[in-house]
């Protein structure tokens, strides 16, 4: 495996699903900003439909929607309909995740911690997601909400630094250093 982070303002993003499966995957694309995303769902709960809201496109995708598409999730699908739309979302160009089932994966989704822009993840590549979520409530514990602040603070700092004509070194050492003194990791 080799973690990436998505510019989900950048790419086309296709969300296949039903259920809580699908709307739990929605939830997170939307906490992650994805501003280019289309759902697909065969009439969504209540709960579901209003946290779609105009982003429906229909029941199941065409395949102009999944050429469009660069990354395509599926969740809560029968096994063979995961398995068929995973296939032609793949030969149409997108990478694919399929809710719970490793095998139809083209990347796995870490558990993630959001503190502001500081996103902390954990993966298993989808070996145990019970333990990458104990690890990220882990985590929650020792990164609580101040850390937002903190990078934000961290960002300024450097973008100074940038400005003085610090290299990419010297900045990673500022950057120990300032951590250091606020004892942020102590």
């Amino acid at each position: 495996m080799f973690p990436i982070l998505i510019d989900t303002d950048s790419v086309n993003i296709v969300l296949i699903g039903e259920g809580d499966d699908a709307l739990r995957r929605l939830r997170l694309l939307d906490e992650a900003g994805a501003s280019r995303l289309d759902v697909y769902a065969r009439d969504p709960a209540p709960d579901y439909a209003s946290a779609i809201g105009d982003r429906l496109r229909g029941a199941r995708p065409e395949a102009g929607a999944l050429e469009a598409a660069r990354v395509v999730f599926i969740a809560g699908l029968e096994e063979a309909e995961a398995e068929r739309l995973a296939e032609a979302a793949r030969a149409a160009g997108a990478l694919v995740n399929t809710e719970d089932r490793r095998a139809l994966c083209d990347f796995h989704v870490p558990a993630m911690l959001r503190r502001g822009e500081l996103t902390l993840t954990v993966s298993t590549g989808g070996k145990s997601p019970g333990l990458a979520r104990r690890l990220k409530r882990y985590l929650a514990e020792k990164f609580g909400p101040e850390w937002g602040g903190r990078l934000d603070e961290l960002a300024r700092q450097r973008e100074m630094w940038r400005d003085e004509g610090t290299g990419i070194a010297e900045l990673g050492r500022r950057t120990d250093a300032l951590i250091d003194e606020k004892g942020w990791l102590s």
